[in-house]
């Protein structure tokens, strides 16, 4: 999908759902940042990390049966294409995509692998002072310190992902004029597009969102 015009149609682009996660992501993210380094809010950090993985299982989920540009096998292309795409935005010639670009996607998927193993992990880390994972205690001590090291080591390379993503953000909200930030808000895109995405209806979001949230923190509850 691209277009050309920047002012002509008023097309939806993400639903909410979609948004929801991105944003609620957002928030969660600086809030574990924060609490990891105080062990008073620990309790919090634990929490934060269980509605984390409850967005990523919601957005895994959504990646298929979501609106079609929440769906993975719209936004995750071949190499080829990625190599085109990327020869065509160093010339100044690229189109513009209504959903992820070719790099985008494949940079998105990136980061969701990534903060899975960071939620994944961190339920079985122990820093041998004060905090540990609610699932530290049912494995071996050797699976404790790798599943620490991995945390952490992850964690680091995260920030520099995540770093990364915001640079290419702003890099084609304030340089390429192209308006990412204001369409993950609104959820609109403006522009002389070809075709309209379908737009999975948003109840079934929250539906499919309030039974992945009950499963992770039912389960959370009894891990303690």
């Amino acid at each position: 999908m691209t277009g050309g015009n920047a002012d002509a149609l008023r097309v939806k682009v993400w639903d909410w759902p979609t948004r929801v996660f991105h944003w609620g992501l957002l928030l969660c993210l600086v809030g574990l940042w924060y609490t990891s380094t105080e062990f008073m809010l620990f309790r919090w950090h634990k929490w934060l990390g269980y509605t984390v993985l409850g967005l990523l299982l919601f957005r895994i989920v959504w990646g298929f049966v979501g609106s079609e540009t929440a769906r993975f096998r719209h936004w995750l292309a071949g190499p080829v294409t990625v190599a085109r795409y990327v020869w065509g935005r160093l010339r100044g010639t690229a189109p513009e995509y209504l959903g992820h670009n070719p790099l985008g996607g494949w940079a998105i998927l990136l980061m969701l692998v990534l903060l899975l193993v960071q939620a994944v992990t961190g339920l079985f880390a122990n820093d041998d002072i004060f905090n540990q994972g609610p699932l530290a205690d049912s494995v071996s001590r050797d699976v404790e310190r790798t599943m620490t090291r991995l945390h952490n080591w992850n964690f680091d390379l995260l920030l520099i992902v995540i770093g990364v993503h915001v640079l290419a953000v702003f890099t084609y909200q304030f340089i390429l004029r192209i308006r990412l930030i204001g369409a993950m808000i609104t959820g609109y895109k403006r522009g002389a597009w070809s075709d309209h995405p379908h737009i999975a209806n948003p109840w079934f979001g929250l539906v499919l969102a309030l039974m992945v949230a009950a499963l992770v923190f039912g389960v959370g509850s009894v891990w303690g």
